[in-house]
């Protein structure tokens, strides 16, 4: 049930939900490169109960504070957004995660990585192009 990739590059977010499937069957949600509303993802709902997967490349978060409790979800894809905190709350919104993906994102210092501990499923945390990874703890030694 996925969009052909010419037509989801210029439709807005909340219609390609729309168009993606029936809510209550998704387990698979690509919404990469639509533009969010104010941070948020329009008409990604609770009622989402079977996602397993979400990808949201490049749509202009600032934040997953307005995600909806994604209790099967196990991959969430955010990278080259602009989120730089409030990470916490993944826990409680997507408690089973395995994967998650935050690269190419405005996280600077560990602390805002530190809430992910919370999240005992997660396999993967993908930083990739997130400064953190710059700082001298992290790099290893030669």
């Amino acid at each position: 049930c996925i969009v052909s990739s010419e037509r989801r590059s210029r439709m807005d977010m909340k219609k390609r939900i729309h168009l993606e499937c029936i809510v209550l069957q998704v387990k698979e949600l690509v919404l990469d490169n639509c533009r969010s509303n104010e941070g948020k993802i329009e008409g990604l709902t609770d009622e989402f109960e079977e996602l397993e997967f979400l990808s949201t490349i490049n749509v202009g978060l600032t934040t997953v504070a307005h995600l909806p409790k994604l209790k099967k979800l196990k991959k969430l894809e955010l990278s080259d957004n602009r989120i730089s905190g409030g990470l916490e709350v993944l826990a409680d919104k997507c408690p089973n995660l395995t994967h998650l993906n935050l690269s190419g994102n405005k996280i600077k210092d560990l602390s805002t990585i530190e809430p992910l501990k919370e999240l005992g499923s997660l396999k993967s945390l993908d930083l990739f192009n997130c400064e953190v990874t710059n700082l001298n703890d992290l790099q290893s030694e030669g």
